[in-house]
């Protein structure tokens, strides 16, 4: 079973690399827009949600002026971006306890389900070692991303 100090390492080490890959977006935008940095910059900050900012790198591929070959790295790369942020937003919005004898690592999700007949909310879920590893695995699959993105930085002549 995980212990309390390793799990913060692990979300920790999970949030870093998602803001730092989520950043490269800004990347995508002034290529596809065909702006300066500074302008996609303010672009990103603009949009205040992950979903936003890939909606627009991925409407921006999307347009007849962008190459097929460019269109289709692209969207690659924000599909798999998007997959991984169900994980990232599960450890992002949610509760986290601690057993203080075994370090039991639990966490709580801050959502509500509207039923028929009720209302349900704060599921509760282990930290244990399988979703420890899910979350190394999210981790080596957003260094992998991030790497993508910085070679369709270079390759498409993408300001940097």
């Amino acid at each position: 079973m995980p212990q309390f100090q390793d799990i913060l390492l692990l979300i920790g080490q999970l949030n870093y690399t998602w803001t730092n890959t989520e950043s490269l977006l800004i990347h995508m935008i002034a290529g596809l827009a065909r702006v300066d940095k500074e302008t996609a910059i303010v672009i990103f900050l603009t949009l205040n949600t992950t979903r936003a900012r890939i909606d627009l790198v991925e409407r921006l591929s999307k347009m007849h002026r962008t190459p097929a070959d460019c269109r289709a790295d692209i969207l690659d790369a924000t599909r798999r971006l998007s997959e991984e942020a169900k994980l990232r937003n599960k450890y992002n919005h949610c509760i986290y306890s601690f057993d203080p004898d075994s370090g039991r690592g639990l966490t709580q999700l801050m959502r509500i389900v509207d039923g028929k007949d009720d209302l349900r909310y704060g599921k509760v879920e282990a930290l244990d070692d399988q979703e420890m590893a899910r979350i190394r695995e999210s981790i080596k699959s957003l260094v992998a991303i991030n790497h993508r993105f910085w070679e369709i930085v270079e390759e498409y002549d993408f300001p940097r």
